[in-house]
């Protein structure tokens, strides 16, 4: 997944849909396009270690809301140790480099996908089962 790799397979995609484009500007927003996939990617670990989490813990009688404050500082935390070790090991890799601008956008990708959540919680949950703090 360098950047050669994905620019093989995307520029055809952004032709198709947005028509031709200068090599300098599409060499800008190929960047774009990789820093948003790993705000994506890494938000979607974030959902994935959160669900683990929630379902490893237990909740005491009305602290549903601590419960899922826990969880999702674990999955941020879990998601950066991925973050990090990804980038670790990509340094070893010809044709890719490590970053640790990376790792904090996939950290911002994570605490986004967090809020989300918890903000989506009063919708996921009936306000009975949410003891306010």
């Amino acid at each position: 997944m360098s950047a050669a790799n994905t620019s093989h397979w995307l520029l055809p995609l952004w032709i198709h849909f947005f028509g031709p484009i200068s090599t300098h500007r599409w060499e800008v927003i190929h960047h774009f396009i990789r820093k948003m996939g790993h705000f994506a990617g890494y938000g979607v670990v974030s959902l994935c270690f959160f669900h683990g989490w929630r379902t490893t813990l237990t909740v005491a009688a009305g602290e549903l809301r601590l419960l899922w404050r826990r969880a999702a500082f674990l999955a941020i935390s879990s998601t950066l140790v991925v973050a990090c070790a990804d980038e670790f090991h990509q340094r070893f890799l010809p044709g890719r480099t490590s970053s640790p601008i990376d790792v904090g956008i996939d950290l911002c990708g994570a605490i986004v996908a967090q809020v989300i959540i918890y903000s989506l919680m009063p919708a996921i949950h009936s306000d009975r089962e949410l003891v306010a703090i």
